[in-house]
């Protein structure tokens, strides 16, 4: 059986292609921005590309998401701008729904976002990581490195908080 490195081309490919998606969502649990979040992810898999030397082939997937979660936190000054400015920019009518539904629809999904986006980063990723990837409590303790009851805190707090900023609506 030949040893497989991730500084193989063909295996470092099969690496990229397997991991992209979660990279992926897990770069946007952290930084709430959809396109940053593809950025984030392939940055990430630059630096495992240029470490590919001297990573544990075991490690490569936990590695990759230490390698995101570091390039966020020194990038988030920057996304709290990307924020503001994706929250004001204007909604098109692309469906010719009513303006009054379409009105409430923008309401509702200012709200939500707004509320998301005021969760901390921990409860944050926490509840899209379960709410969107559809992952289970236990997998998110352990791609986050932390204990399942540590998951569970933040997903209760995340709710409700959410229950409280979206009442009413």
């Amino acid at each position: 059986m030949a040893y497989k490195s991730l500084c193989s081309e063909r295996f470092f490919n099969e690496f990229y292609v397997t991991h992209i998606q979660a990279a992926s969502n897990f770069a946007y649990y952290k930084s709430g921005d959809q396109s940053a979040s593809l950025d984030l992810a392939q940055e990430g898999f630059i630096k495992v590309w240029e470490n590919c030397s001297k990573i544990d082939i075991l490690k490569a997937k936990s590695y990759l998401f230490t390698i995101i979660n570091n390039l966020f936190l020194n990038t988030i000054k920057h996304q709290k701008v990307v924020f503001t400015y994706a929250k004001n920019s204007p909604y098109l009518d692309v469906d010719n729904q009513s303006p009054e539904y379409l009105l409430e629809e923008e309401e509702f999904k200012d709200k939500l976002k707004s509320a998301i986006l005021e969760l901390t980063e921990k409860e944050r990723s926490v509840f899209l990581m379960h709410r969107i990837d559809g992952k289970k409590y236990k997998e998110i303790a352990v791609l986050l490195e932390i204990s399942q009851k540590a998951v569970e805190k933040r997903m209760s707090a995340a709710l409700k908080k959410l229950r409280i900023k979206i009442d009413g609506i």
